[in-house]
C-alpha cells in the first residue's frame, strides 16, 4: 500500500477552513473527494496543519494510502483534474516512506501575513491581504517582533478554545518588513498556537499606528493573558508557507524577507 506526499496550495476564502467538518465546505473535502474520483478509493488523509477559515497556503503537506500504486506525476495531474473548477492545486506530488506523517514527522512551520498598507483598497488582491490604511511604521513593528522569539507563555496570544496540551511555545523567527506597498511578517516555530499567528500580528500592527508602544507588546507578552492581546488580525492575510522535516530546520533558508 503506497504513501503519496502532497504538497498544496490553495485559496482559502471558499472554505470553513482546511479540515473536514460534515457538509461544510472543506480544503481536506475537496481533495478527498478529488482522490476518490480518480482511484475510487474513500480515504481520510493527514495534512501537516489545520488552517481556519479564510486562511490560504502555498506550502501545505498531506499523506495519504492508496490501495494500489500510481506515478506520483499520474496521482498529482489526476487529482488536479478533479480539482479544476476550486482555488486548490497540487503543486507536487512524491511517493514517501509508509512511516512519513505530513503531521507528525513535521519539525516546523512557517507563516507569512500580508498587509497591505494604503489608503487605497486592493483590486487583484481583495480577499488575500489585510489591508490598514493608517500608516504603519514597519521599523517598530520590527523591533517589537523581536520581543516574541525564544520560548514564552503565549497565552495573551492563544484563543480561547485552543486544545493545546501547554501554552508554551519557542518562535524561531518573527520578521516584520516593507515589500512595496505592503507589510510582511513571518513567524516560524516547530508547530503554533490557534491564531496565535494572527493575535501576533493584530498586537504588532497596534505598535506599527501608534497605539502602543514597544513596551506595551512586551507587557502583552508577560501578562500570559488573553485579555491583554491586541486586536487580532483577520485571516484573509495569512498564508502557510511552509512546512519542514529536517531534525534540525534551518529556517531562515525558507524566510523570504530580511529586515531592510
Amino acid at each position: 500500500m503506497p504513501r503519496y506526499r502532497l504538497l498544496v496550495e490553495y485559496d482559502g476564502r471558499p472554505y470553513k477552513g482546511f479540515q473536514a467538518q460534515g457538509d461544510q465546505p472543506t480544503v481536506q473535502a475537496s481533495i478527498e473527494r478529488a482522490i476518490l474520483g480518480f482511484s475510487g478509493q474513500a480515504l481520510r488523509l493527514t495534512a501537516a496543519g489545520r488552517t481556519d477559515t479564510g486562511v490560504h497556503a502555498t506550502g501545505q503537506v498531506v499523506t495519504f494510502d492508496l490501495d494500489k500504486p500510481f506515478k506520483p506525476g499520474t496521482v498529482r495531474d489526476a487529482i488536479n483534474a478533479y480539482l479544476a473548477a476550486e482555488p486548490i492545486a497540487i503543486v507536487d506530488a512524491e511517493e514517501c516512506d509508509p512511516d512519513f506523517s505530513a503531521r507528525f514527522s513535521a519539525t516546523g512551520r512557517m507563516y507569512l501575513y500580508r498587509i497591505l498598507n494604503r489608503r487605497a483598497p486592493p483590486a487583484l488582491d481583495r480577499g488575500r491581504v489585510w489591508h490598514v490604511k493608517k500608516p504603519l511604521d514597519w521599523r517598530i513593528m520590527a523591533e517589537a517582533a523581536t520581543l516574541l522569539v525564544g520560548t514564552h507563555d503565549f497565552t495573551t496570544f492563544r484563543h480561547v478554545e485552543c486544545q493545546a496540551k501547554s501554552p508554551v511555545k519557542t518562535l524561531d523567527i518573527s520578521r516584520v518588513a516593507q515589500v512595496g506597498d505592503e507589510i510582511h511578517l513571518v513567524f516560524a516555530a516547530r508547530s503554533f498556537l490557534h491564531r496565535q499567528v494572527r493575535s501576533m500580528t493584530g498586537t504588532l500592527v497596534e505598535a506599527g499606528i501608534g497605539r502602543w508602544t514597544i513596551g506595551d507588546v512586551k507587557t502583552a507578552l508577560e501578562a500570559r493573558d488573553r485579555t491583554a492581546c491586541g486586536q487580532v488580525a483577520p485571516a484573509e492575510g495569512l498564508y502557510l508557507t511552509q512546512v519542514t522535516y529536517e531534525a534540525e530546520p534551518n529556517f531562515e533558508k525558507y524566510a523570504s524577507i530580511k529586515a531592510e
